[in-house]
């Protein structure tokens, strides 16, 4: 049972009195047994809510706080996890970092958040110094394809969940959504507004997410029996909105005929925004533009853009949830979680120009 988010962390010790909780149980007019039990996260699902709620409401009024630490030595756990991301700065994780913190909470959990600005050798860094500080379990959004910090978290028995991104041979628990599904559903959408012509704006293919939408637009292209043209594809180095927009500027000056552009995210589709303007093309009446991930303010763009919105803040709870279950019984086998995308249509699409 997950109670409101109001209870986010419990309680710290009123001087470590233990009439606190003889005073909460008298109040709520319950044995001190049941207090002890919905204190706890790991057993407060066997009260019932409405008893549990009153409890805790209680609790709060006398200011009584579960002791963390005290909790830590009695059960060996430190009631603390790790999330580890790869750029803090892209919009698509502080909804998902946001919904895990919210999630490990309610359960007594404490986030620990760490950015290895898509290095390698931070990401070692960072996974030694969760290690030391003893966390109970992480939460991975930076795995590569073929990414050893997989092996590295096994081998230190450290209960993990890959979040956004999954590894070569789907061996481990993830939660993602369906990015070649997704991108079908972007050229599908273009296709009905008559375009012939795509071109295509991807990321590095050594993530799980970028090569699976560079594989969604191939297999859509083939499936409307249209040519999925490499020399009018693009493989950037990061995804950003520089990227994007060097991308476009080479799509331009190849001379070769698109009237639309698929962006494997949607700041590689502003970058291809800012890209089309400096060229004098307008969009979507000359070039049609679509995004991926309706990150936040994607309808404030100019034109609002047409994108993929996909549940981040579902993302996370689901990530949470199964890293839980994974700590509570780190020897279960947990299968991995894939989301649904839905295509967002805005002011970035429409029926080509002639004159292109």
């Amino acid at each position: 049972m997950s109670l409101p988010g109001q209870y986010p962390i419990l309680f710290r010790a009123m001087r470590r009195n233990p009439s606190g909780i003889k005073e909460i149980a008298r109040r709520a007019g319950v044995h001190h047994s049941t207090v002890s039990r919905v204190l706890n996260p790991q057993t407060r699902s066997l009260v019932s809510g409405k008893v549990a709620t009153n409890i805790l409401h209680i609790a709060e009024a006398l200011g009584y706080r579960r002791n963390s630490m005290a909790v830590g030595l009695k059960t060996s756990r430190s009631l603390t996890i790790g999330v580890i991301v790869p750029d803090l700065t892209n919009p698509v994780f502080p909804p998902i970092v946001r919904a895990v913190e919210r999630t490990m909470g309610t359960e007594g959990y404490v986030t620990v958040l760490a950015d290895t600005d898509n290095s390698m050798e931070t990401e070692r860094i960072v996974l030694d110094s969760l290690y030391s500080r003893q966390v109970d379990g992480l939460i991975l959004a930076t795995a590569l394809l073929n990414d050893d910090i997989v092996a590295e978290c096994r081998k230190r028995l450290v209960p993990f969940v890959l979040v956004n991104r999954t590894i070569s041979g789907a061996t481990a628990t993830s939660v993602v959504t369906n990015d070649s599904y997704g991108i079908r559903l972007a050229v599908e959408h273009l296709v009905e507004l008559g375009h012939r012509k795509l071109a295509y704006v991807g990321g590095p293919l050594n993530t799980s997410t970028s090569k699976s939408r560079h594989e969604g637009f191939r297999e859509a292209m083939t499936a409307h029996r249209l040519k999925a043209d490499p020399r009018v594809m693009y493989e950037c180095k990061s995804l950003t909105s520089d990227a994007g927009s060097t991308a476009c500027q080479s799509l331009i000056q190849s001379k070769r005929r698109f009237t639309a552009i698929v962006a494997a995210n949607d700041l590689l589709a502003l970058g291809c925004y800012a890209a089309l303007d400096a060229a004098g093309l307008k969009c979507p009446a000359d070039v049609s533009v679509t995004g991926y991930n309706d990150m936040p303010f994607a309808e404030h763009f100019a034109p609002p853009l047409t994108t993929l919105r996909i549940p981040l803040t579902e993302m996370g709870n689901q990530a949470a949830l199964l890293l839980l279950r994974k700590m509570r019984d780190p020897k279960t086998v947990l299968p991995s979680v894939q989301l649904q995308p839905s295509l967002v249509v805005r002011g970035s699409t429409a029926p080509p120009s002639r004159s292109r």
